[in-house]
């Protein structure tokens, strides 16, 4: 589509402030959005919403069509008679300045369960919309709320271990475990609605005032997903249900042995003869519930890494041709023929990493923004990561949730990095973050983002992911008063100043 200029802040929900130990989508939500329109940017850029798995992270979920249950909003609940005060005590006594999953997640299911006990009780004015919701998502909440029953009554673990006619859904298995699991599946099923029923506020509250909401699709799926156990033909499984090969990156400068990611890798062959049924439902149910998609890992498209799934590295894996222009071609026929596509594919395309000729002829046909990261761009002139070197049709970062804030690294960079970055932008280094966000605001790029972390100038406490580090991740939170008016001014200013 034809981007208009204009900038944004990528920020998760999970990140937001409040008292009940996790962002959520209540009225802090709503805050947000509206300090947000304050300082004249466009944009929301969030991370996937769906409901997150082991190491809490939103690109290795159980579902990629359900949210999290875990950003229910407790007041939104309490509003609607569905939990007293008192529920609401042991999320209260949570740290508020990050995210503790593993205290978390018992508190918030356990109000999650007196909300769905209430309703059982006296549904009230919320029985026919959830009846309409259920109705209308049935083609991915009936396995999803099956999964995730059968999942708790087999302990929690993944779908490989449960009993084999569960495992390779044998009719009649799926049929008793329906009737043994009814109440669970309804609960499920009654967590998704509050999830949409929520977010959908927040998405229309943003609409309606200026802002649309960039959303994340990654490439790949987690294994331990209902998207996987329900479809196993569209993955490379075997008998038994494991993958056989799985998606990773090769080695390179940053690490020696790759990286294996050991997501199960798509039959596209499959896709292909079902003229990509379930990647199209996946696009349409994503842009139901944001404006704009980015498209993670966009270079696995035009040709992905396969790594035997016996390997416990990923140095000898190969490169596989992906589906290309065949796939984009089926998306943008898809949502045309829905209405949503008229000027084009509304995809930001997440292009860093290994781009080779084939991945820019698939940006090429089908004219999509890539990204830029200038916290990247400081090894020379010809870094194509310096702004000097933009297109205009591209989304430009100070950095993303997987690098460092843009104060710790200067702080932490090599100096030959920090004494060219520092001759480039023409400053002494003292203001650091904004230094980056004027550079990447006043770039041709046609969109410019940066992470709250670095509007907030802060160090590497507030480092969202760090990709080869296992736990600590995904924790950080704003506090109450980090959305000051100053800082609104302040990107109001640049704003205007560099017609965003």
């Amino acid at each position: 589509m034809a981007f208009k200029r204009s900038s944004g802040i990528l920020l998760h929900p999970s990140s937001l402030p409040g008292p009940y130990g996790i962002g959520d989508l209540g009225p802090q939500a709503h805050r947000f959005v509206d300090w947000l329109a304050s300082t004249g940017s466009a944009l929301w850029q969030i991370l996937p919403l769906g409901p997150t798995g082991y190491g809490d992270s939103p690109y290795q979920c159980f579902s990629a069509f359900a949210g999290n249950p875990y950003l229910i909003s407790p007041d939104d609940l309490l509003a609607n008679g569905l939990v007293t005060g008192e529920d609401l005590t042991p999320l209260k006594e949570l740290p508020a300045a990050h995210v503790d999953f593993g205290m978390l997640i018992p508190k918030k299911l356990n109000l999650l369960l007196k909300a769905f006990s209430r309703f059982q009780s006296d549904p009230g004015t919320l029985r026919e919309p959830f009846e309409q919701f259920c109705a209308d998502n049935a083609s991915w909440l009936d396995d999803f709320a099956l999964f995730m029953a059968l999942k708790e009554s087999n302990g929690g673990g993944a779908w490989n271990g449960w009993p084999e006619a569960l495992r390779s859904r044998k009719k009649a298995a799926l049929t008793k475990a329906r009737k043994e699991l009814a109440e669970d599946i309804l609960r499920h099923s009654f967590y998704q609605f509050l999830f949409f029923k929520q977010w959908g506020k927040i998405h229309q509250y943003a609409n309606d005032r200026g802002i649309q909401i960039v959303g994340d699709i990654p490439i790949f799926v987690a294994y331990d997903s209902a998207d996987v156990w329900a479809n196993p033909d569209l993955f490379y499984l075997d008998e038994s249900g494991n993958p056989t090969v799985v998606a990773g990156v090769p080695p390179d400068l940053f690490s020696t042995t790759g990286q294996l990611w050991g997501n199960p890798l798509y039959d596209w062959a499959v896709h292909k003869k079902e003229k990509y049924a379930w990647w199209l439902s996946r696009v349409r149910a994503v842009l139901q519930t944001v404006d704009i998609l980015r498209f993670d890992h966009f270079r696995g498209f035009a040709g992905y890494y396969e790594i035997p799934a016996s390997h416990t590295t990923a140095e000898h894996g190969k490169w596989v041709p992906g589906p290309a222009q065949d796939f984009f071609r089926a998306v943008q026929n898809d949502l045309q023929k829905n209405g949503s596509a008229d000027a084009g594919l509304p995809i930001i395309a997440e292009d860093l990493g290994l781009v080779t000729p084939d991945v820019l002829e698939l940006l090429a046909a089908f004219d999509l923004p890539g990204m830029k990261v200038l916290q990247f761009g400081f090894t020379g002139p010809d870094n194509p990561f310096l702004p000097h070197n933009y297109v205009p049709n591209c989304v430009a970062y100070t950095g993303t949730h997987d690098n460092d804030t843009a104060r710790s690294w200067y702080v932490n960079a090599p100096e030959n990095e920090r004494d060219f970055a520092r001759r480039y932008l023409g400053v002494d280094g003292q203001h650091f973050a904004w230094d980056l966000i004027r550079a990447v605001w006043k770039s041709v790029a046609v969109i410019a983002v940066a992470p709250m972390q670095d509007v907030l100038n802060l160090g590497g406490e507030a480092r969202m992911n760090f990709p080869s580090k296992l736990g600590g991740n995904w924790e950080w939170r704003m506090t109450e008063n980090d959305l000051r008016a100053d800082l609104a001014a302040g990107l109001r200013e640049l704003n205007w100043l560099t017609l965003r």
